[in-house]
C-alpha cells in the first residue's frame, strides 16, 4: 500500500502570549500577514525575514521557516525555539510568545487590505525628490505615520512593488500622497523620471502597515526628525498632530544636504504662522560657506541634541524619527543620552532597493 499523503488543513489556531490574542492561519499563509488579514498589528519591518522586528519564541506547535536572513535569526535562536513571524508556515495550532508587543498598537490595528487605485498626480519638489498622489477606488482607514505597498506594471509592462508612507493625513481616505526620494538604482524613483509610470496609471495599494505612527493623549514636547523622504510620514503626523487640537509644543527638524534640497517651504512656513507652537528647525549638512545659509548647519542629529540641552527636556514627550538608516542610527543614542524612553521613541528607517522587493 503506498504512503498515505499528509493532507493540508484548511487552517490553524494560533495564540500569541502574553496577550491571549487569538486567530487562525490559512494553509500557506505566514503568521504575520494572517494576523495584518485580520487586523492584529504586531511588531514588523521588512516583511521579509531580512530584519528581526518579528522575532518571537514558540511556545508550541510546528512551523516550518521559508527563506530568510541569518542576521535576523541566527542559528542558536533557532536552535531555541525562536521563529520570524513573517517567514513562519503553520502545520499545526500554535502558541507563542511575543518578545516586543505594545498593547496600544494591537488597540488601533486596522486590518491589512487591497486596494485599487490611479495615480492622478507626479510632481518634481527638487532635483531628486517627488511628489506623488494616487486616487483610491474605495476608502482607507491609516494612522497617521503608516505606510502601505504600491505595486505598479511600467510602460514596458514590469512590474514593480515599494513601500512608502503617506504624507496625507487620516481624514483624506481616498487620495493617497507621497513624497519619493530618487535613488541612481531606484526602479520606482527612476520610472517615474523616464516616463515609464505615467499619471493616470492603475496601481495596487496593500496596507496600512507600520507601528510609527502618532500616538494620541500624550503629554510633553512632540519632537518630529525627518531627512529625505523622511519627510512624507513626519508631515502625515505634523499635520494630524495639529488637526488633533493638541496643546503641545512641536520642535520640527529636517535634515538636506543644501539649500536646493529642501522643498515645502511655503506651507510650513504658512503653518509656522499659523501654529505659533511649532518651531521649524531645517539643518544643511553640505551648505556652501558663502551660501549665505544662516540656519542650523552639521547633521540633524547633532541639532537635535542642541536643542534638547537648551530646552532641559530630560526625555520628556515623543520622538518620531523618519529617515534614512544613518540618520535614525545616530539619532538613537543621543535620544537615550537625552532622557528619551524606549517606548517614547517611534521610528521607521528607509533603505533603499533595486531590486524586486520593497524599499522601505
Amino acid at each position: 500500500m503506498a504512503d498515505a499523503q499528509k493532507v493540508p488543513v484548511a487552517a490553524h489556531k494560533v495564540r500569541l502570549e502574553p496577550v491571549g490574542v487569538e486567530f487562525e492561519v490559512e494553509n500557506g499563509e505566514t503568521v504575520l500577514n494572517a494576523a495584518f488579514r485580520q487586523g492584529i498589528a504586531l511588531p514588523h519591518g521588512c516583511k521579509e525575514g531580512q530584519c528581526s522586528a518579528c522575532k518571537c519564541v514558540l511556545l508550541d506547535g510546528e512551523v516550518d521557516m521559508l527563506k530568510y536572513s541569518t542576521f535576523a535569526l541566527n542559528d542558536m535562536e533557532k536552535e531555541s525555539g525562536h521563529i520570524l513571524l513573517c517567514r513562519s508556515i503553520a502545520y499545526s495550532d500554535m502558541e507563542v510568545e511575543l518578545l516586543n508587543y505594545d498593547e496600544e498598537v494591537l488597540s488601533k490595528s486596522i486590518a491589512v487590505k487591497t486596494f485599487q487605485g490611479r495615480i492622478s498626480h507626479i510632481e518634481k519638489l527638487t532635483h531628486d525628490i517627488r511628489g506623488i498622489e494616487i486616487e483610491l477606488a474605495s476608502p482607507m482607514k491609516f494612522w497617521a505615520g503608516q505606510y502601505v505597498d504600491i505595486t505598479v506594471t511600467t510602460q514596458k509592462g514590469e512590474t514593480i512593488t515599494r513601500s512608502f508612507s503617506m504624507a496625507n493625513t487620516p481624514s483624506e481616505t481616498q487620495k493617497l500622497s507621497f513624497i519619493i526620494k530618487k535613488y541612481p538604482e531606484g526602479k520606482f524613483s527612476g520610472e517615474l523620471d523616464a516616463g515609464g509610470i505615467r499619471t493616470g496609471a492603475s496601481v495596487s495599494v496593500v496596507g496600512p502597515y507600520g507601528t510609527c505612527f502618532r500616538r494620541e493623549g500624550r503629554d510633553g514636547p512632540l519632537v518630529l526628525v525627518g531627512a529625505g523622504s523622511g519627510m512624507s510620514p513626519v508631515w502625515s503626523i505634523l499635520n494630524d498632530h495639529l488637526a488633533s487640537g493638541e496643546p503641545r509644543p512641536v520642535y520640527f527638524f529636517y535634515g538636506a544636504r543644501t539649500e536646493d534640497d529642501l522643498f515645502h517651504l511655503d506651507r510650513i512656513g504658512d503653518l509656522v504662522s499659523r501654529h505659533r507652537d511649532v518651531t521649524f528647525i531645517p539643518v544643511l549638512s553640505h551648505a556652501p560657506e558663502d551660501s549665505g545659509w544662516t540656519g542650523e548647519r552639521g547633521f540633524v542629529h547633532q541639532s537635535v541634541d542642541a536643542k534638547l540641552k537648551e530646552l532641559n527636556i530630560d526625555g520628556e514627550g515623543d520622538v518620531y524619527a523618519c529617515g534614512p538608516p544613518p540618520m535614525i542610527d545616530a539619532l538613537q543614542p543621543i535620544l537615550f543620552m537625552n532622557g528619551f524612553e524606549s517606548e517614547r521613541i517611534f521610528f521607521d528607517k528607509f533603505t533603499t532597493s533595486s531590486g524586486g522587493a520593497p524599499g522601505h
